[in-house]
């Protein structure tokens, strides 16, 4: 970026436009002290380009990455082992269906795992000797272990690919390599004020890091440059994590929806609905599973919705779908749903919750 509408590309290839859009992503992040050879010690991106599969792999980091590679890899007949730093695996996921992934995903499997640790150097294999990984309490800062195995996945997230955009000749600051951007995707400069016609979508503006959030964005982006205002909701994006069964969510956790209610001085209300209740889950032999609803008794907004179980990825989008067109819990649990389908657990779930009118 050069400037206002101008952007260089190649050696000294120069550009005008009316509006530019960000739009760079991100790449694998590494935390220091792990050296990546893409054979012994991989990230995401190489995970489905190995030649062989490891005999024992470690995965550090227990999030949406992590578990479904330690889903591909036990399938394949791997032995894994998570490294996750906070106390408990799966922190990202609201924690009633963290628990219940932990006991259908991980407790069965061939898989073990260490809490509460960092892997603060990671060697690859060479020469015949193994992948070894130092393990340091991440309390003490002491050293805990050492781990020798035949792999492991750098599974610690994504990090913005922003370097070397020329942020600078527009007076823009990254905010820990993000580009800072209102509701509407306009740029924001170091002074807070927005950068004329300058937007940034996806990874790259860190507001939700998902493929779809970022198609999303763009769409905005360009109805507002054709003339026609749109704000995205983000608490309206689902997220799903490809696992078999399958995880999804949209809205707020329960901690986060309790943390909310507490602030701004309202109840809120937990209903639930197991896949054990449902026809076409239990004729699939998947009867594994909880759908969970987290919303204002006093009005019926639906705050967010969780759902473990066959199919989750697809089911979530009723949810999604509700929260962005604003619709209330008493409207929705009117709506009919095919039966014998998975829907009717989403269908079981709204019917079940208590609205005050």
């Amino acid at each position: 970026i050069q400037g206002p509408q101008k952007v260089k590309y190649g050696n000294d290839s120069i550009v005008t436009a009316k509006n530019i859009i960000i739009a760079t992503g991100s790449v694998p992040f590494v935390p220091k002290g792990i050296e990546v050879d893409g054979k012994t010690v991989i990230t995401s991106d190489h995970a489905l380009k190995l030649e062989t599969v490891p005999d024992w792999i470690a995965i550090v980091g227990s999030g949406y990455i992590g578990l479904e590679f330690s889903d591909v890899y036990t399938a394949l007949g791997s032995e894994v082992t998570f490294i996750e730093a906070l106390d408990q695996l799966m922190p990202g996921f609201d924690p009633e269906i963290g628990k219940l992934a932990q006991r259908v995903l991980i407790n069965p499997r061939n898989i073990d795992y260490y809490t509460g640790v960092f892997a603060t150097k990671i060697t690859p294999a060479k020469d015949g000797k193994p992948v070894t990984i130092e393990l340091t309490d991440a309390k003490t800062k002491e050293v805990k272990d050492i781990l020798e195995v035949d792999a492991a996945l750098i599974a610690t997230g994504r990090a913005p690919f922003t370097n070397g955009l020329g942020l600078e000749n527009v007076n823009v600051v990254t905010q820990r390599g993000f580009v800072p951007v209102d509701e509407r995707m306009r740029v924001i400069d170091a002074d807070g004020k927005l950068v004329p016609n300058l937007y940034c979508i996806g990874d790259a503006n860190g507001k939700m890091m998902l493929a779809h959030a970022a198609s999303a964005q763009g769409i905005s982006v360009v109805e507002q440059v054709t003339g026609r205002d749109h704000v995205l909701n983000h608490l309206s994006i689902p997220a799903a994590c490809f696992t078999h069964p399958e995880i999804s969510m949209v809205g707020l956790t329960e901690p986060q929806a309790r943390e909310k209610a507490e602030k701004e001085g309202f109840e809120i209300s937990v209903a639930k609905t197991s896949f054990k209740a449902n026809t076409k889950a239990l004729a699939e032999n998947e009867g594994d599973g909880l759908a969970k609803l987290i919303y204002r008794p006093d009005n019926g907004e639906i705050l967010g919705v969780h759902i473990f179980g066959l199919h989750a990825a697809d089911l979530i989008h009723e949810a999604s779908n509700a929260i962005a067109l604003e619709t209330r819990i008493q409207d929705i649990k009117f709506a009919v749903h095919a039966h014998p389908t998975l829907s009717e657990v989403l269908d079981e779930l709204f019917k079940s919750a208590k609205v005050s009118f």
